[in-house]
């Protein structure tokens, strides 16, 4: 757990600059009703950008839709987050906390600070994302759409539950 990752966060949040830190707030069913029909529109967009021929864009929907569940999950908690690496840094605070069912490799599969792989070769959601975001490439090969799709599935499923419970 990274506490000075988290008190600088809960810092920037205070100071209310945009795109900086957490903030804290009520917690609200109805903020989390939001992410969670957000996750899910980002979600069913993975499937119509295949279709539509702009796979590339599934890989961004994918990492959305589970990024708007982790939201859900904070604000839950009481927590707004207007920056992804505080996001990333509250939730590993609360699985090191057991505050939430969810493994490191999970959130990891999302979101790795670590990360120093060669993302040609990595399949990790965050991976795939970055590689599409920032490559040439204009579609994933359809067994690396299917794959996208698969682990997506499984980790929305998983988070959702979390955040509805």
């Amino acid at each position: 757990m990274n506490t000075d990752k988290l008190k600088d966060c809960l810092k920037e949040g205070e100071r209310g600059e945009r795109h900086k830190g957490l903030k804290k707030i009520l917690p609200s069913a109805e903020l989390v009703e939001r992410h969670v029909r957000k996750a899910s529109h980002n979600f069913d967009a993975i499937d119509l950008f295949n279709r539509m021929g702009y796979s590339d864009w599934s890989a961004s929907a994918a990492f959305y839709s589970l990024y708007h569940l982790l939201l859900a999950i904070i604000s839950k908690k009481g927590f707004e987050s207007r920056n992804q690496s505080c996001t990333f840094a509250l939730i590993e605070d609360m699985i090191d906390n057991n505050e939430i069912n969810l493994s490191k490799k999970e959130l990891k599969e999302i979101f790795d600070k670590d990360t120093t792989e060669d993302l040609a070769h990595s399949i990790t959601l965050l991976d795939m994302r970055e590689k599409m975001q920032y490559s040439y490439k204009t579609f994933l090969e359809e067994k690396e759409f299917e794959l996208l799709k698969e682990r997506t599935k499984i980790l929305f499923d998983k988070l959702r539950k979390e955040a509805e419970k």
